[in-house]
């Protein structure tokens, strides 16, 4: 019979106390409104830099973004095992005060590679915040109110990033493109050192069942492959990497399809469709993290019921917005798949950090990053690109709902894996 150590007592519940809690999670909230901002702000001043003599192509400006990618999920297993053995305080400021710094040297850059390099390492501070934040929230609050907990953490993502447009474009048309960088970045160093007086509770501090005592720490390799050992991990990241697939197909390309296919122009196309993700992202996120909760008094798997339910209702809407023709009709339809869509954050980034033990959260949300974004919006874009240049955009857009299918799926799956450990587990401790 496997050892355990003894639950955490009713005062060992109450550190830290709700008042740093909540502290904590807005905090961690601005910090991720502010990390999605400082990523996409680039994406506004596009026109501006093309302007500056740089040679930025069309296909280099795209390159910005993949480098910042690339970098971004490769350094986040790193930062994942970082985060379960020292200080994660500490590594988290330092992450928030290299992005900041990074985006505030882009607005010097005197050439390509040098702007190139500055992305990159925005990449590298990034990957140490957003691995290590929803660890940390995990610790602040129980099991009860995760859902809704992470469901604010996330709205910041559509926020921040429509924040990074709009503060982008301004600032770029009042003065210039390097103090667009600036303003994006110079907030984020003294948020680091904000963020040093986070508190770092122990880690399991809020779990109301028995934990499993830790021995020695395995190695960096190690640590990852036990991960990917477990069905209920493994399925979960798997959809979410169809998911990731699916929604980064459908931000880069549906601008472009709304245009070229639906003869919409350019700039309502865009905004149009911007302040869709916005408002569907804002009211979905949130819903989806009220109801995960809500449902969690009935099942233990709530998290992976709402996420499949909602990816699977979401199918026939994707599919009338990509092929009905009447502006009324996909417009409503792309409204209701994005709102399902958004869904799904709250209870599925709580979902990763409840299957794992209070050691290995932050190398299971590390992990999740790497593998969602290699298996997903790395390549849904080009291979979207790639159909519709041997076919059309109307057909390749198509791939899209056939993945978020494929999400659901792997999620009701990973529900299901889930409660079989569950059940296994419980009987291994009686």
């Amino acid at each position: 019979m496997p050892t355990v150590s003894a639950a955490p007592d009713a005062a060992r519940r109450s550190e830290p106390a709700r008042r740093l809690a909540v502290g904590g999670l807005a905090a961690l909230t601005v910090l991720n409104l502010l990390n999605y901002l400082d990523r996409y702000v680039v994406s506004a001043i596009v026109p501006d830099l093309q302007k500056a003599h740089m040679g930025l192509t069309d296909f280099r400006a795209g390159a910005l973004m993949t480098g910042f990618l690339v970098v971004y999920m490769l350094t986040a297993p790193l930062f994942g095992v970082l985060g379960d053995r020292i200080s994660r305080t500490r590594t988290m400021a330092v992450g928030v005060f290299l992005w900041s710094l990074a985006t505030g040297l882009s607005g010097i850059a005197r050439n390509y590679l040098q702007l190139l390099a500055g992305r990159a390492l925005v990449g590298i501070g990034e990957a140490a915040y957003g691995t290590i934040a929803p660890a940390l929230l995990a610790d602040y609050f129980p099991l009860r109110s995760r859902g809704r907990v992470f469901a604010i953490f996330y709205m910041a993502i559509p926020v921040g990033s429509a924040l990074g447009y709009i503060v982008g474009g301004l600032v770029a048309h009042w003065y210039d493109w390097r103090a667009a960088f600036f303003v994006a970045g110079v907030p984020g160093l003294a948020l680091a050192a904000w963020s040093l007086r986070l508190p770092d509770p122990p880690r399991g501090v809020q779990e109301e069942e028995p934990v499993a005592a830790s021995g020695d720490e395995p190695g960096f390799i190690l640590v990852y492959w036990r991960l990917l050992e477990r069905p209920a991990y493994r399925l979960t990241v798997l959809g979410y990497a169809a998911y990731t697939f699916a929604v980064g197909g459908l931000a880069f390309w549906m601008p472009t399809f709304l245009e070229r296919v639906r003869d919409i122009p350019g700039q309502q196309a865009t905004t149009g469709f911007g302040a869709i993700v916005v408002a569907t992202g804002f009211i979905g996120t949130f819903a989806g993290g009220w109801l995960g909760d809500y449902w969690l008094k009935f099942s233990r798997e709530a998290y992976f019921w709402l996420s499949a339910v909602t990816a699977l209702v979401a199918v026939p809407f994707a599919v009338v917005a990509l092929v009905a023709h009447e502006p009324a009709l996909y417009y409503s339809a792309i409204v209701a798949a994005e709102l399902l869509l958004f869904m799904s954050t709250g209870p599925l980034n709580s979902a990763i950090v409840n299957l794992v033990a209070p050691r290995e959260r932050a190398s299971a949300v590390a992990l999740s990053v790497l593998m969602i974004h290699l298996l997903g919006d790395v390549i849904s874009p080009p291979m979207i690109g790639a159909i519709s240049d041997r076919t059309s955009l109307g057909v390749a857009t198509l791939i899209v709902p056939v993945a978020i299918a494929v999400c659901g799926l792997l999620w009701w799956a990973a529900g299901r894996a889930a409660r079989t450990a569950r059940v296994h587990f419980q009987v291994a401790c009686s």
